[in-house]
């Protein structure tokens, strides 16, 4: 099965180039999956779930494999690499999607929880570097996308994985620099409220409550994540090396709800000051 057409890029766009995006079975990995597909490019999905990566595979169509294993773990992240070579004879970018968070108060998280989510956010995106880095990319390097998380004033009930993504922030900093002679780019793409399967597990007043805090006045879609990676697989991404390309309709520059209470009338809206004629 041939994937959909992309509606902004060009099919053959990333032709040649093979992709490996953890976390790729749902939600948004598969949404990035499926665009980067629809671009030209060769994809492999990973994650830990053998049978909902063979689906999603399916789905994505002929473009698409997968292969199964736990990022976290330096030797499955380093058969997921392989086997990506194995198949394709080459790896060009790796996408570090994978990660994971619960809703709770700073106050209430567990010494467990917080060395989970920072052993998930941070070591497995980590370990899935070295790997590629070690054994996938070639002589002409290649570029890591690491997806994080806006804003970045703080979560609320969130201060874990913010924590954690700030690490993953500055990591790919570092390793844009280290690695730069190497030909290896590394980007970071910190995403905001976005209209996600995970987002709606939450309570409704949250999710609710996340839409109507972003500027733009709504939440991002699942699509718009998908262009952004593409957009990052391709040569531009090397020339973005070291930067954290922000997704979040302007939420990052703003935080409460918007527009601000202060500033609006009886009727909800912003008054315009009359000027002189």
């Amino acid at each position: 099965m041939t994937p959909p057409p992309s509606q902004i890029f060009a099919p053959e766009a990333l032709a040649g180039r093979v992709v490996l995006v953890t976390g790729g079975g749902t939600n948004l990995g598969k949404q990035a999956a499926i665009e980067l597909a629809a671009a030209g490019a060769q994809v492999v999905i990973a994650g830990r779930r053998e049978e909902v990566l063979a689906a999603a595979a399916e789905e994505i169509g002929e473009r698409c494999s997968c292969v199964a294993g736990d990022i976290r773990e330096p030797a499955d992240a380093t058969r997921i690499v392989e086997s990506t070579r194995q198949r394709h004879g080459r790896l060009d970018v790796l996408v570090n999607n994978a990660g994971g968070q619960y809703f709770v108060p700073a106050e209430e998280i567990a010494a467990k929880g917080w060395r989970a989510v920072r052993r998930l956010n941070v070591g497995g995106t980590y370990t899935m570097i070295r790997a590629a880095v070690g054994t996938g990319f070639g002589d002409d390097g290649g570029t890591v996308v690491n997806v994080t998380v806006s804003p970045h004033h703080g979560m609320p009930a969130m201060a874990h994985t913010g924590a954690a993504r700030a690490a993953v922030e500055q990591l790919t900093r570092e390793l844009a620099a280290e690695w730069a002679q190497r030909g290896i780019a590394v980007v970071a793409a910190a995403i905001g409220r976005l209209d996600t399967e995970s987002l709606r597990k939450y309570p409704e007043v949250v999710w609710k409550g996340a839409a109507r805090s972003v500027p733009l006045q709504r939440l991002g879609t699942m699509q718009e994540f998908g262009w952004l990676v593409a957009l990052l697989a391709g040569p531009l991404g090397r020339a973005l090396s070291g930067s954290v390309v922000t997704l979040d309709g302007a939420a990052d520059n703003w935080f409460g709800p918007w527009p601000p209470p202060t500033l609006t009338d009886d009727a909800g809206a912003v008054p315009t000051e009359e000027r002189r004629a």
